[in-house]
């Protein structure tokens, strides 16, 4: 199928018709973005319609994409995870998908569905995380926990999470979220971080937050770090 504006206008059509109202009213409270327009699709209904776009003219489909809502930068950002191209040009896709990564569930929608960073070294995650861009820093934080924690590469992405500096809420939610996993999968050496880092108190105590509220932590481990807290 060749995309054009008649079809475009049909799938938006189709995505309203198919909207859950109630699931559009509680995506918007999470989004916290009232200018966010949010049609109210679930996502594997999205990955279902992203993985049928990917297969047929996706250019075509990305040239009268016109993002103006909430389900179209998803689309967007799914339909570039599955794609079966060469990297340079889904990681070219990427880079023209990132001035429409706004808001934390189109950023980690994103970013956990882009399964070629696995075999993408890490060193190209630090372009987004030098950015000044919140987003892009939130972007190549989870991008790292997503498809990159190893014993390979746990020195460092501790090394990255202690060195974020950025104020933004999302950045530091991503960078506190990010460090609750390293520490469950390596906890010797992420202990070793806890124990001496810069990181700002927010970012610190919600980081232990989220180590203590997971399962895979013992009691003994949590008590702990909660006499670290800040």
């Amino acid at each position: 199928m060749k995309w054009n504006q008649k079809n475009y206008n049909e799938l938006i059509q189709y995505l309203y018709n198919n909207a859950d109202t109630k699931y559009r009213n509680f995506n918007k409270k999470l989004l916290n973005n009232d200018k966010e327009m949010v049609i109210g699709i679930r996502i594997p209904q999205l990955r279902k319609i992203a993985k049928y776009i990917a297969k047929n003219d996706y250019q075509g489909f990305l040239k009268y994409n016109t993002h103006t809502t909430h389900e179209e930068k998803l689309l967007h950002g799914l339909v570039i995870g599955y794609l079966k191209v060469d990297s340079k040009e889904i990681l070219k896709e990427i880079d023209s998908f990132m001035g429409y990564n706004n808001n934390w569930a189109i950023n980690d929608t994103t970013a956990n569905n882009l399964k070629i960073f696995k075999s993408i070294p890490i060193n190209h995650i630090d372009k987004y995380l030098e950015s000044n861009n919140p987003w892009e820093i939130r972007f190549g934080l989870t991008l790292l926990l997503n498809h990159y924690i190893c014993e390979e590469n746990i020195d460092k992405i501790l090394k990255v999470c202690d060195n974020v500096k950025h104020n933004d809420y999302y950045v530091k939610m991503a960078n506190a979220w990010l460090i609750s996993i390293c520490y469950i999968l390596f906890p010797k050496k992420t202990s070793k971080l806890l124990k001496n880092n810069h990181l700002d108190k927010f970012t610190f105590n919600k980081a232990i937050s989220k180590i203590c509220d997971s399962f895979r932590v013992n009691k003994d481990d949590k008590n702990y770090l909660k006499t670290l807290r800040r």
